[in-house]
């Protein structure tokens, strides 16, 4: 008999919203939970539900169940979804997008630093959904049925830039997600973190789950049992004494990955406030070169992390598709500063 429980390594796990709630009755005979949802939620294909429970989004008593799940006495039942439920409708908005691909089947596009990816409770405008809403409808003819995307497949955090794809159908972003899954999607960003390495490369590897402190950080637990597996490799890109730039390739998607898994070894991003990256940590006692950090922190006011490289099958031809973005200019600006200081140990560009 096969496991009645999946083994999921959901992209986005760590951000999922309950759409759905149900406690079953005591008098209910066992029943697969693909057709117990069916009678329930309200035009829910079986197809749907048997796809959400593939993706992990069917939680039975906090652990996900296959579609072949049969419900019991008292299971609490929860469907977990990527988006927030809507409290209101989503609005489109012309706010301009810079679009690295499109065709009939998905979009890919190079975020700014600030933007956040989806609306959520008291932040429903501004966002880039808002703007994919806008771009995918603007020549679709009045009075004809809109779009119904975007559907997202991953997110990169508000002040991360970098590439990202949304699909434009449940298909391919289904076929998407179990790309992100099966960890065929390469993924690789650029992050300017606080001190030197004494190696080359490594790999960093340790569970994360929010932190029991705060609530809205994430943490590394030791402890098996708790937050989910995740997996980060990196590689020195350039080393400027104080800071180092590293190239990290994600093997799993957690949210906040990098940026905790590099405080976790003791290399916090560059002015990430979030994660303590926003201190002085390395560095001379000087006022002068405290007034130089300040100015970098100046030169680039977030984290200074960017997807730079997107690789994926397409979901309908099955071509392997890889994209690259090089650096923003707030990180370009802050890189060459370090670098000048690096080789020359000069203050002379303080007034910046």
């Amino acid at each position: 008999m096969d496991n009645e429980f999946v083994d999921v390594d959901n992209t986005n796990d760590d951000e999922l919203f309950e759409h759905y709630r149900f406690v079953v009755d005591r008098g209910q005979g066992l029943l697969r939970i693909d057709k117990f949802l069916m009678d329930r939620i309200e035009n829910a294909s079986r197809t749907k539900i048997q796809a959400a429970a593939t993706q992990g989004n069917i939680v039975v008593n906090d652990q996900p169940v296959k579609s072949s799940y049969k419900v019991k006495p008292g299971d609490i039942i929860r469907i977990m979804m990527e988006e927030p439920v809507r409290e209101i409708e989503l609005i489109a908005q012309d706010i301009p997008l810079d679009i690295e691909y499109e065709d009939e089947e998905l979009i890919v596009v190079n975020k700014p630093a600030g933007m956040v990816v989806h609306p959520a409770y008291g932040n429903y405008t501004g966002t880039l959904v808002n703007a994919l809403i806008f771009h995918l409808n603007k020549n679709i003819p009045e009075g004809t049925e809109p779009h119904p995307g975007p559907f997202l497949v991953h997110r990169i955090d508000k002040d991360t830039s970098g590439l990202m794809i949304a699909a434009k159908n449940e298909v391919a972003q289904r076929n998407l997600q179990s790309q992100f899954s099966k960890h065929s999607i390469d993924r690789v960003y650029n992050a300017l973190v606080w001190s030197d390495f004494e190696e080359e490369e490594g790999t960093i590897t340790g569970n994360i789950a929010r932190s029991k402190a705060d609530r809205k950080v994430f943490t590394v637990y030791d402890d098996p049992e708790i937050g989910k597996h995740a997996v980060t490799h990196y590689k020195v890109i350039e080393r400027f004494g104080y800071v180092t730039m590293v190239e990290c390739r994600l093997e799993t998607g957690r949210t906040h990955q990098i940026r905790v898994h590099m405080r976790h070894i003791g290399h916090p991003l560059f002015n990430d406030e979030t994660y303590g990256g926003n201190q002085i940590l390395r560095g001379t006692t000087f006022s002068k070169y405290k007034q130089f950090v300040h100015n970098c922190f100046k030169i680039c006011p977030r984290q200074a992390l960017h997807a730079r490289t997107l690789g994926f099958d397409h979901p309908t031809t099955g071509n392997r598709m890889v994209f690259e973005r090089p650096l923003p200019e707030d990180m370009q600006l802050l890189t060459e500063k370090w670098r000048h200081y690096a080789i020359h140990k000069s203050f002379d560009d303080l007034e910046t």
